[in-house]
């Protein structure tokens, strides 16, 4: 290895779920792994989308030898658009590599973005692609996905490995399971370090195959009198086949249901990943046509997304599907952790129309993508490798991930459980943590992208939680004194039923603290607005014992 260190940071994706970005960096030169976006917390008031921290790259554009996607789900290539648009003021693209499907999905998002001056190549198991001073393979695994491929990396350093996101299917629907043979010769011929998927690392035994779902989807769906409305990832294709054939077994036409989902859908048709029968797809404005008995709609909103097409489905705001009473809404999926609530109250609105629900916790009608405990020993068995370093989960995940790495016989020194911007470098002589580097997220709120930093937030947060106080003051221009009455505005502040006293008294307020500036000669209308501020925030907590946000504007005339 002679003394070039291999230096591996990870930008997202650690000690979170979602977001995932790697970039690896040898001989000065960079490829990145995945770049995945993750959904806002309810706290996020107004954020659409959260991303990666690109500002490691600013200026090195030209270094990127590549950029490679292990699969086409959101947490791994939704932030593509956005670094991309980052990227092109500053030089050339790097080449884009991944297998058909992900970069169908890829080209997809990219055109939406208007970002066509890139190179995209269409990569398959067992591929080998020289990029500067890396030589990356792409190996068959599993996933919910089609297409699902591990990078493997190697250098005059060694060899490393992204498992991206997997599971050990013994009978994939596909029936393309995990390249364990090439796994177990990596293991063989000596693997340096071990990035691996730890999402399930909390989960005991092996994951249920795929395979076992779709007889549960239509064993659920027999039982069923009326519509049957199913929910899971746009781009779980392989799921979204099951319910097709279901639905087929037992007579009923399907339509599909949100932008993404017919989408995803039609990508899939267009690799031969999905096979409607001839007259099976209808449109959702034909389902008024058909008895409720000979119906099936798969959507989108399995994680309660804002604006997925179930969760306006169930607040009655979707203009084509009307949910009532007879209707069964089936969850083929289970909430992303952080997600629980936002499905818990879509779910609680369903039963409010008087659908009748059905989840994982009633029937075994979803698999988990992702390997449970064992899965991860028998990766750690099978590839061998010199270090570990947990990717893709929180901290409890990654800590977890650890102790299963020394369970298999790898020494606690050799296990390096990190965090995003935190990069692990790996020199002849070891492995340790370098400095850390800028990470964090970005937000994107509408179409804008920007590091939003705690402030707005904060403030989005104390407006949708106690409203807002204006207060326009008008004083003179010569001594200072209130030449007007105040007005003062509210939106949002819950009042008590003296409402009028206390604006009365928020007026008077406002005189007392303009008379008080002007006795103290103060003159400068930033200092006034200071003054009112703290003078009215502390009258409307004591009366209220809410924070509001207070808003005090001062003309001077």
């Amino acid at each position: 290895m002679a003394d070039q260190m291999l230096r591996v940071l990870p930008l997202g994706g650690l000690g979170e779920i979602g977001k995932n970005m790697t970039v690896v960096e040898f001989d000065g030169k960079l490829l990145i792994v995945d770049c995945g976006v993750r959904f806002p917390t309810a706290e996020m008031v107004g954020i659409d989308l959260v991303l990666p921290d690109f500002s490691y790259l600013e200026g090195r554009v030209d270094d990127i030898e590549g950029i490679v996607i292990t699969h086409g789900h959101e947490d791994h290539l939704g932030a593509l658009p956005w670094m991309l648009r980052e990227m092109r003021p500053e030089g050339e693209l790097p080449p884009l590599f991944g297998a058909p499907l992900t970069m169908a999905m890829a080209r997809s998002k990219l055109d939406e973005h208007k970002i066509k001056e890139i190179d995209i190549e269409d990569v398959r198991p067992g591929d080998e692609i020289e990029l500067g001073p890396f030589m990356v393979e792409l190996i068959q695994m599993t996933h919910s996905i089609p297409d699902a491929m591990a990078v493997a990396i190697t250098t005059d350093a060694g060899t490393m490995l992204i498992t991206g996101d997997y599971k050990f299917d013994q009978t994939p629907v596909d029936g393309r399971p995990a390249d364990f043979g090439r796994l177990a010769q990596l293991g063989a011929d000596g693997l340096l370090l071990l990035c691996g998927d730890s999402t399930n690392a909390d989960r005991p035994g092996y994951s249920e195959s795929e395979a076992g779902v779709g007889p549960h989807l239509e064993q659920a769906f027999s039982g069923c009198e009326g519509r049957i409305i199913v929910t899971c990832f746009a781009s779980n294709i392989h799921r979204v086949q099951q319910v097709v054939d279901a639905a087929e077994a037992l007579g009923r036409k399907v339509a599909l249901v949100g932008r993404s989902m017919v989408k995803n859908t039609n990508i899939g048709r267009s690799l031969g990943h999905i096979d409607f029968p001839e007259g099976m797809l209808v449109k959702p404005r034909a389902l008024d046509n058909l008895p409720d008995d000979e119906i099936v709609i798969i959507c989108t909103g399995s994680q309660g997304e804002p604006l997925s097409a179930l969760r306006r489905m169930a607040f009655s705001e979707h203009r084509e599907v009307q949910l009532r009473r007879g209707d069964t809404v089936v969850f083929s999926a289970t909430p992303v952790p952080g997600n629980e609530r936002a499905v818990s109250e879509t779910i609680d609105r369903l039963y409010h129309i008087g659908c009748t629900v059905m989840t994982p916790r009633d029937a075994p009608i979803h698999a988990s993508g992702h390997g449970y405990a064992e899965e991860i020993k028998l990766m750690l068995n099978l590839t061998k490798p010199k270090y570990v370093m947990p990717f893709h989960g929180d901290f409890q995940r990654l800590e977890l991930h650890g102790r299963l790495a020394e369970a298999v016989g790898i020494e606690p020194e050799r296990i390096f459980k990190g965090e995003n911007g935190l990069p692990l470098e790996i020199t002849a002589k070891g492995a340790r943590f370098g400095e850390p580097v800028q990470s964090g997220m970005v937000f994107v709120d509408g179409v804008e992208l920007g590091e939003i930093n705690e402030a707005p937030l904060r403030d989005r947060r104390m407006l949708s939680a106690d409203g807002i106080f204006v207060v326009v003051a008008t004083i003179s221009a010569e001594d200072g004194a209130s030449v007007a009455e105040p007005e003062v505005i509210f939106r949002g502040v819950p009042f008590p039923d003296e409402a009028n006293d206390l604006l009365d008294d928020v007026r008077a307020g406002v005189e007392a603290t303009i008379a008080r500036a002007a006795k103290e000669s103060v003159t400068e209308i930033d200092v006034i607005q200071e003054m009112l501020h703290d003078d009215l925030a502390a009258l409307v907590y004591d009366r209220l014992r809410r924070r509001p946000m207070v808003l005090p504007v001062v003309v001077e005339v």
